[in-house]
């Protein structure tokens, strides 16, 4: 059953302005619901780590309101607050003269846990970054970057919050480690079911990591959207550029099923009919395969030209020669996961079904070589030489998929 969403921040027409005029943010209205994954994301000077740094009064607003668990946060101690608050920051910021347990257990200890608390949460937390338990007796200086920084990612968990706040943690690391500790963060989050707000200016990581991406430009919110809805319907030519022509094109296939560009109605014809009857519906339909489908639309195979012209003098029936074997796909199916498939199987058309097995349409490989000018080239004619040709060989038949 569905549950209704409960915020943890809100913001209310909130602003910042700097000394001297400079106005950071404006008129900033957004809701974060418990348990997701927000990336702000923008150009230089947008105004998303500003946004950011206000929900923990690291920085005050200038106007409007902001709700951390439905309370205004200026009737809160801001010393508290924080405590209440995970923070990662690029820099990690461990204390070098501490050992990894004192500053994983830095902001419990503030709040008075008892040692024992502490140090089960310290185990705890270690054994999930997969760094062994007597590394908590390190320093900082002992351990590599990447290692540093999921020490500060679980510093940030330590205290049980339910809200942590991420400022662009991983851009100083190389790609592999950033990429790898892309995937603790997300796992973490889901697994414990924390709310995450997460400043980033790289978008593919705000597509990776994200359940919601907020758009910011000049210091306002430009979009709110899920990563689909955002590829999908970018709201100004501003989102689009920031996004990207190759992920948006990337897009179409990643969010268009099968359903979506399969022909409708397609020739069948049922197991009992017989052969003479299958020929003159292939002379009139002009096709040289039938699909074979039983009274009640359910797939059931095949028949072709050539085991009509080997078999006809032998068998009377369709199912006498029908080939039970044979390739399909259901409408449901994400192109991206199924155009290789039925292209490297050089197949003219392949049977499309619904979950049920019940025969839908067809996806013909002329289509599909549309879709991937579109998806690789765009509209361009220039590269139509180096393409897979749309006249393959005519068959249906294949490996069974179940």
């Amino acid at each position: 059953m569905a549950t209704e969403k409960t915020p943890i921040v809100q913001y209310q027409d909130v602003n910042k302005v700097y000394r001297g005029g400079n106005v950071a943010v404006e008129h900033i209205n957004l809701t974060i619901n418990q348990g997701e994954f927000v990336c702000l994301i923008g150009t230089s000077g947008s105004g998303k780590t500003t946004t950011m740094r206000m929900i923990n009064r690291m920085l005050e607003p200038t106007g409007g309101t902001i709700l951390f668990k439905g309370q205004d946060i200026h009737q809160q101690d801001p010393v508290n607050l924080r405590r209440h608050i995970g923070y990662v920051i690029q820099n990690i910021g461990l204390m070098p003269h501490m050992t990894l347990y004192e500053n994983i257990t830095l902001v419990p200890k503030l709040l008075k846990w008892p040692e024992k608390k502490r140090r089960a949460k310290a185990e705890e937390l270690i054994k999930m970054v997969d760094l062994p338990v007597d590394y908590l007796d390190r320093y900082p200086a002992e351990l590599s970057g990447g290692q540093q920084q999921r020490i500060g990612v679980i510093r940030a968990l330590a205290a049980n919050q339910d809200l942590i706040l991420m400022d662009e943690p991983f851009g100083a690391l190389d790609p592999i480690t950033r990429e790898s500790l892309q995937d603790l963060v997300k796992n973490l989050q889901q697994t414990l079911g924390k709310t995450v707000v997460f400043v980033t200016h790289d978008m593919d990581e705000a597509l990776k990591l994200a359940t919601k991406i907020v758009v910011m430009d000049g210091g306002h919110i430009i979009q709110t959207a899920t990563p689909t809805a955002l590829l999908q319907h970018p709201a100004t030519p501003f989102v689009r550029e920031l996004i990207g022509e190759e992920r948006l094109i990337q897009a179409r296939a990643d969010v268009t099923t099968v359903g979506a560009i399969m022909l409708k109605d397609p020739v069948s014809i049922t197991p009992g009919k017989s052969l003479v009857e299958a020929i003159k519906l292939m002379r009139d339909r002009r096709v040289d395969t039938l699909l074979v489908v039983d009274d009640n639309g359910y797939l059931k195979g095949f028949i072709d030209i050539e085991s009509l012209t080997r078999q006809y003098a032998k068998s009377t029936a369709v199912a006498d020669i029908m080939q039970k074997k044979l390739f399909y796909v259901q409408e449901s199916a994400l192109l991206r996961d199924s155009v290789d498939r039925i292209l490297k199987r050089g197949l003219k058309y392949v049977p499309v079904v619904d979950q049920d097995n019940k025969l839908k349409g067809i996806v013909t490989r002329a289509a599909l070589v549309d879709m991937v000018y579109d998806t690789i080239w765009g509209e361009s004619a220039d590269h139509s030489e180096q393409a897979p040709k749309a006249d393959a060989e005519p068959q249906v038949g294949g490996d069974q998929n179940g």
